[in-house]
């Protein structure tokens, strides 16, 4: 197991952490009855927090950012020489939690993306962990929520009887969700971008060969490409070319952020 901390990769701090160390943190607070804000990071996540500087402030205050995509995952050893042998991608974790969730008699709520897409990770878990308790599942409002709308969307969950929330709304949605919801819910949120419908059975994966050798953003431009193509011809080069500079001490990435002054309250 291994949870060495956080490290500064272009300003975001990003943690030295495999599937075990993660897992082992989510079960922990959930029995503990206490908050946990962990969010998997690819590029475009990271990419988010540096245009962004209360987007920086916001992934900066969560608990865990896992390294979800190889290169974010090749940038922590590069840099910070952290010996990672794999990430701690969205669906693996998911899968992972909700085994030791099974195992432990933890409710899980699941919360974004469609009632269609739902209903097939409902079926699909289902016959994965017969004995996994779901406790609640609710679709995105795919629009910014009143406060009146929140607050009925945090007493549903802390109404199920969920000892865990995973959250699928997309980067940067998904995070800033979490780092709004992290007080008012007091449990573990476990933001894992587009796992509800890869486990769903809606979204196709790449190739095992393509993920490991940091492809699957090809496969997934090819498969979206009017809506992926600046997220992944614009943001990954800028991404390699900065991760270089820090790299080599041309440039230096501060930590701070600026702490945002209105709520997002995406739904």
């Amino acid at each position: 197991m291994i949870c060495d901390g956080k490290r500064n990769i272009l300003g975001i701090l990003v943690d030295v952490v495999d599937y075990a160390g993660v897992v082992e943190a989510i079960i922990q607070a959930a029995k503990e009855h206490r908050g946990l804000a962990v969010a998997t990071v690819p590029v475009h996540a990271v990419m988010e927090g540096v245009l962004s500087p209360q987007h920086k402030y916001r992934l900066n205050h969560l608990d865990l950012l896992t390294p979800d995509g190889q290169p974010v995952r090749w940038a922590l050893n590069i840099l910070h020489r952290a010996q990672l042998t794999e990430r701690v991608y969205g669906p693996h974790l998911t899968l992972r939690v909700c085994a030791s969730a099974e195992r432990e008699k933890l409710g899980v709520f699941f919360y974004g993306n469609t009632e269609e897409v739902l209903l097939g990770l409902r079926q699909n878990l289902e016959r994965k962990f017969p004995r996994l308790v779901i406790s609640g599942m609710q679709p995105s409002h795919f629009r910014r929520l009143r406060p009146e709308e929140r607050a009925r969307v945090a007493q549903e969950i802390r109404g199920s009887g969920a000892s865990i929330v995973f959250v699928g709304l997309g980067c940067p949605r998904q995070d800033v969700w979490a780092y709004e919801y992290r007080e008012i819910l007091s449990l573990p949120i476990v933001a894992v971008g587009g796992a509800f419908g890869v486990l769903a059975g809606k979204v196709a994966q790449a190739p095992k060969w393509m993920q490991d050798r940091g492809l699957e953003w090809l496969f997934r431009l090819g498969s979206e490409p009017r809506r992926l193509w600046r997220r992944y011809l614009l943001l990954n080069p800028i991404y390699a070319v900065l991760v270089a500079l820090q790299a080599v001490g041309l440039r230096r990435f501060t930590t701070d952020g600026d702490r945002p002054t209105t709520e997002v309250l995406y739904g």
